[in-house]
């Protein structure tokens, strides 16, 4: 479902990615660990192409996303992404919009759905989360577990192969953590692979299939823990 080979980043003369390396399967839940800096987030947006690779390949279901450190061109690039989603560590949620509102606005752009196509999905997707009747509440009306599934929410109504989540327990209580480990492998169950970034080992523990850890731009030799 995802591989990357060799992928290599700078920012100016400071190398963020080292070649890295590594694959995950339909319906698993690969989890990243490791310092701050280490460049967990940085292969993560390569992989969504919010950043850009200098070197190696990245394939997304059999598909390159890039090829020898150049990604396809922007209407390929656009079939592609349908494929993965991103769930960012600060929700980004946008504030101006009701719940709904944030779930309808990329499959009208991005997919090229009606609204009355777009609102069905969502309402949906709220109702798998269990948010169906906050669906016009605002993200400040929200408690922190409640924006975290919104922003899980508006990645899943686009029906993406694989998900990819950017510190999802780092803004939430630790009673909260437990909702998002549940929710997270009731997504696995269903065939969709994972790739996650914390630094909460317990909780990585609690929903990995794999976890490998990465430092100073590379993976470590050898799993950290599997399932």
């Amino acid at each position: 479902m995802l591989k990357v080979s060799n992928v290599k980043k700078k920012f100016g003369n400071t190398e963020v990615l080292k070649g890295v390396n590594l694959e995950i399967k339909k319906g698993e839940i690969l989890v990243v660990v490791g310092h701050s800096g280490g460049g967990k987030t940085t292969l993560l947006r390569c992989v969504n192409a919010l950043e850009l690779c200098d070197e190696g390949n990245i394939e997304i279901n059999g598909k390159f996303l890039c090829k020898d450190g150049k990604y396809v061109d922007k209407k390929e690039l656009r079939e592609i992404r349908k494929d993965i989603g991103l769930v960012f560590q600060n929700f980004n949620l946008f504030p101006h919009m009701t719940v709904l509102e944030n779930l309808i606005e990329a499959p009208q752009k991005v997919l090229g759905w009606t609204k009355d196509e777009a609102i069905k999905k969502a309402e949906e997707t709220l109702g798998f989360l269990n948010l169906l009747e906050k669906k016009d509440n605002y993200p400040f009306e929200l408690s922190g577990g409640q924006k975290q599934r919104v922003a899980i929410g508006r990645a899943l109504v686009l029906e993406p192969n694989i998900m990819c989540f950017d510190e999802p327990t780092s803004a939430l209580d630790p009673g909260l953590t437990g909702e998002v480990a549940t929710l997270i492998k009731s997504l696995s169950t269903k065939g969709m692979s994972m790739m996650i970034i914390t630094h909460d080992m317990d909780f990585a523990k609690n929903v990995a299939d794999r976890i490998v850890s990465m430092d100073s731009g590379k993976l470590q030799e050898g799993l950290i823990f599997e399932n």
